[in-house]
C-alpha cells in the first residue's frame, strides 16, 4: 500500500459538494448480520489487541474474486453504496454510516459491527448493499463473507455529503463546516522518511456504537494491526464547523521500532509563494496545507513553511509536553489559487491538541518532492523519547480538530505570508549571490504600534551571512514586512536553518518564523 495511491483514491471516493448517487433519498433497508452478539467495550477491546501482539502478525489474507480483484479505476468507481442500506438508516438517528466496497488498491476486507448495549453484532456483505453500475460485477456472484474496504460517516443536516471517511490502512479525513476534504490523518505511522520501505499498519476491524436518539456525538473503535505493533482506538466525533475527535489509542509493540510517530498527518504542498520550484501550472498556488505550526510545552508559538524539496527533507523539532502542532491551510484567499474545483482555499487546517502529557519528544516533519497535486508529500508527527517496547502498554490520547479555524491561537502576531527570491538592492549590480526572504506578519497588536517605535527583526541562521535587514510596517495587511538578505559562505547545498520574529523593547511581537533552506550548487549561485 502506498501512501499516495491511497490519498489519491480516497480523494476521488469521497467528495463533499456534490450529490451522490448514493446519497439519494430512499426507502431504509435492514442490515444483515453475521454469527452471534458478543460482549464489548473498550477494555475488551485492549485485551484483543494486547493478546494479538502476542501473537506471531499474520498478514491478511485476500481471498477476494478475480474479478474484484481485478478492477480497474472506471470499474470501481461506478460501484456505488445504496443510501437505504445505511446504517441507522430506518431508525432515523442523526448519523449514518455507508461503507466502501472492496477492489482497486482497497484489498483487504476490514469487519464491521455496531454495538448495542454493550453487545457488538458483526455486520454481514451484502450484495444488495451496491448498485454495481458498469464496474462488471454481479451482486449474484459475490461471496457473501467478500467483506468491506472502509466507510464514510454522514450527519442528519446534509445526508447528501460525508462528514468523515476511513479508507485503506489506517488512513481517515473529516471536513469541517467548508465541507470540503483536504489532508488526512493516520492511526499510527511507522519508519516514516527512512532509507527503508516505510509500514502501513492497517484498521482490521471496526465498531459503530449506536448512538442516542438526538445524540451529536458518535463513538467509533478500531482495532490496528501492523508487523510491529497491534492497537486499540476509541474515536468520539461531534461534527460541527469545527469537526472534533477525542482519540484514545492503546499500542502494544511486537518488536523495537526506531521511527513511530503519533497522531501522524498526511498532506500536499507542490508549490506557494515561498517555493515555486515546480509551479508550472496555471494556477497561482496548489497545497492541501501551507505551513506546520506548533505550540511547545513552553509556550513557544513557531510557525514553519511548507516546501516541495528536491529529495527528501527530515526535520525534528525537540520538546516537552507539547501543547499541540499541526498542519495549517492558512491562506483562505481564493484569489492566490484561483481554483474552482478543487477548492484549495476551503481545505481543512488539522490541529493536534494531546490530552495528556506526552512527555519528552519531538514533532517531526517529512516533506518529499512531489511534481503532481495528486500526490501527498507532507507527513508530520509526534516521536516520543521513550519508544513504546515489546511488552508494554503505551496509551496515547489527543483531540483532532478539522476546520478552518483551530481552537487556540498565538496572543503574538502571526505569519501571513512568505515569499523568497534573489537578493540584493534593485537599480546596483550585485557582487555576490545571496537569497531574500520576505515575512509578512499581521494581526494582535502590530496594527497598535505608532510611527516612534522601534520594530527590529531578530534574525539566526545555522550558517551564512545575514544582510540587509529590514522591518517596517505593512499597511495592506495591517502589520509589519521583515525582509533580509542570506548570503552562503561556502559551497554546500546542505540545508540552511533560519530562525525569526520580531521585538519592539525587548519584547516579541510575533510569533517564531522557521524556515529551511537549501542552496543551490555553486556553478547555480548567478550574481545577474
Amino acid at each position: 500500500m502506498q501512501r499516495r495511491t491511497v490519498l489519491k483514491t480516497l480523494g476521488a471516493l469521497t467528495v463533499p459538494g456534490i450529490s451522490l448517487p448514493w446519497a439519494a433519498s430512499a426507502g431504509a433497508a435492514s442490515l444483515k448480520s453475521l454469527g452471534k452478539p458478543q460482549p464489548f467495550d473498550y477494555a475488551w477491546l485492549k485485551g484483543q489487541a494486547r493478546a494479538l501482539a502476542n501473537t506471531a502478525h499474520q498478514p491478511p489474507a485476500s481471498r477476494l474474486p478475480d474479478q474484484v480483484k481485478n478492477l480497474d479505476w472506471d470499474q470501481y468507481q461506478d460501484i456505488r453504496y445504496r443510501a437505504d442500506h445505511a446504517l441507522w438508516a430506518p431508525d432515523r438517528l442523526h448519523f449514518q454510516v455507508r461503507f466502501f466496497h472492496l477492489g482497486l488498491f482497497f484489498l483487504n476486507p476490514v469487519r464491521m459491527h455496531e454495538v448495542v448495549n454493550g453487545q457488538a453484532q458483526e455486520l454481514a456483505y451484502d450484495p444488495e448493499m451496491f448498485d454495481y453500475g458498469k464496474s462488471g460485477l454481479k451482486g449474484s456472484r459475490m461471496p457473501r463473507d467478500l467483506g468491506f474496504a472502509g466507510f464514510q460517516l454522514y450527519f442528519h443536516t446534509d445526508l447528501k455529503r460525508d462528514i468523515a471517511a476511513f479508507l485503506g490502512a489506517s488512513y481517515f479525513r473529516a471536513v469541517g463546516g467548508e465541507m470540503q476534504y483536504g489532508l488526512s490523518a493516520r492511526g499510527l505511522a511507522i519508519d516514516t522518511g527512512m532509507d527503508r520501505p516505510e509500514e502501513f499498519p492497517l484498521f482490521t476491524a471496526f465498531w459503530f456504537e449506536r448512538p442516542e436518539k438526538d445524540s451529536g456525538k458518535l463513538t467509533v473503535y478500531a482495532l490496528l494491526d501492523s508487523p510491529s505493533t497491534a492497537g486499540a482506538y476509541r474515536f468520539v466525533i461531534y461534527p460541527g464547523a469545527t469537526l472534533v475527535m477525542e482519540v484514545d489509542a492503546a499500542l502494544y509493540p511486537r518488536k523495537d521500532i526506531e521511527r513511530i510517530g503519533i497522531a501522524p498527518l498526511t498532506s500536499m504542498f507542490q508549490y506557494g509563494e515561498n517555493d515555486r520550484r515546480v509551479a508550472n501550472d496555471w494556477r497561482p498556488e496548489i497545497h492541501d496545507s501551507d505551513g506546520l505550526a506548533l505550540w511547545t510545552g513552553s509556550g513557544e508559538w513557531i510557525w514553519r513553511p511548507l516546501s516541495n524539496p528536491a529529495s527528501l527533507r527530515f526535520n525534528a523539532y525537540s520538546d516537552e509536553n507539547p501543547r499541540g502542532f499541526g498542519l495549517l491551510q492558512r491562506d483562505r484567499d481564493f484569489d492566490h489559487y484561483q481554483d474552482d474545483g478543487a477548492f484549495y482555499d476551503l481545505r481543512p487546517s488539522l490541529w493536534v491538541e494531546p490530552k495528556s502529557g506526552w512527555g519528552r519528544g519531538s514533532v517531526q516533519l517529512v516533506e518529499l518532492p512531489t511534481v503532481d497535486e495528486t500526490f501527498d508529500n507532507i507527513v508530520a508527527f509526534w516521536n516520543p523519547a521513550d519508544k513504546p517496547r515489546p511488552g508494554q502498554e503505551a496509551l496515547f490520547s489527543h483531540r483532532l480538530h478539522w476546520g478552518a479555524r483551530i481552537p487556540v491561537s498565538s496572543p503574538l502576531a502571526q505569519v501571513v505570508a512568505t515569499r523568497t527570491g534573489l537578493g540584493g538592492v534593485i537599480g546596483r549590480k550585485r557582487g555576490y549571490f545571496s537569497w531574500r526572504f520576505v515575512v509578512d506578519f499581521a494581526g494582535a497588536n502590530l496594527a497598535m504600534i505608532g510611527q516612534d517605535t522601534k520594530v527590529e527583526p531578530v534574525i539566526t541562521a545555522s550558517r551564512g551571512e545575514i544582510d540587509i535587514t529590514s522591518a517596517r510596517p505593512l499597511h495592506a495587511v495591517r502589520g509589519y514586512r521583515a525582509m533580509f538578505d542570506l548570503k552562503p559562505t561556502d559551497n554546500s547545498v546542505e540545508p540552511i536553518n533560519l530562525r525569526l520574529y520580531l521585538r519592539a523593547g525587548g519584547q516579541p511581537l510575533t510569533e517564531t518564523w522557521l524556515y529551511q533552506w537549501t542552496p543551490p550548487p555553486s556553478d547555480q549561485r548567478a550574481v545577474m
